[in-house]
């Protein structure tokens, strides 16, 4: 039996004998009314309806579907596979078990974020909920990019970003031994220099009148405050360009 998907095919022996003679190779039957013919014609039959219920098995689960997946579970060995967001989710699993003490709730946020791209880009380019890591690949990484800038509009910075927290996941892979090389590793990642203008006294005291929900927040806004609004009293050049340079008002 041979299973052809996307162009990819596997063949699978039936364990089955036939005649030559008796073999129709058009309809992949055997020819005749003979017990034996009709014990062989319906086994093939049950054989092929098992594949097929396979395939919608898979599809309806929003998986990448492929011919040596259906004959792994046709034969009952099933692979164990690996799947992109699948790894995402155990990795955000266990840095979540470690907000507060390794990591910050923000961290563990911004890899949700990360993930929750990943499955929408998938989505978008595959029309699949996940796939298998093995088809990551430098093309994977320059779509991805390019979703992120075109599709959901991020600017340069944060789709590096993005990718970043990605690659975190897929590196892990690779020092696993799961991926054999490293889908990023002709891919530049590096950021746009951003001129930043200086606050103005309007959005100082934005900031000095804007309640915290800690009290360590408070402290490192009263710090902040402090060090910027020296820089507007000393009024040194240099202090509304790079105010750690800035002397004079120390």
């Amino acid at each position: 039996m041979r299973i052809t998907i996307d162009g990819r095919r596997t063949e699978i022996a039936v364990k089955s004998e036939c005649e030559p003679a008796r073999w129709n190779p058009s309809s992949g039957r055997a020819s005749g009314n003979k017990e034996e013919i009709r014990k062989l014609n319906t086994y093939l039959d049950i054989l092929q309806g098992k594949v097929y219920d396979i395939y919608r098995e898979l599809v309806s689960k929003g998986v990448e579907v492929t011919s040596e997946q259906i004959k792994a579970e046709l034969s009952g060995a099933k692979q164990d596979k690996r799947m992109i967001i699948q790894l995402f989710q155990e990795h955000n699993d266990r840095l979540s078990a470690l907000v507060g003490s390794e990591f910050s709730h923000n961290t563990h946020k911004r890899y949700v974020t990360s993930m929750t791209h990943t499955r929408e880009f998938i989505r978008w380019r595959y029309q699949l909920e996940d796939i298998e890591i093995t088809r990551l690949d430098f093309q994977f990484i320059e779509d991805y990019e390019f979703w992120l800038k075109s599709q959901r509009k991020c600017n340069h910075n944060t789709t590096m970003k993005y990718l970043a927290n990605f690659k975190k996941i897929v590196l892990s892979c690779v020092k696993r031994g799961w991926l054999l090389k490293d889908p990023f590793e002709s891919f530049k990642m590096g950021k746009h220099e951003v001129d930043r203008e200086v606050l103005t006294e309007a959005e100082l005291n934005k900031v000095v009148v804007k309640k915290m929900p800690t009290s360590r927040l408070d402290q490192v806004r009263d710090i902040f405050v402090l060090l910027l609004h020296g820089s507007f009293i000393c009024g040194c050049p240099q202090a509304q360009t790079k105010r750690s340079n800035c002397r004079n008002g120390q």
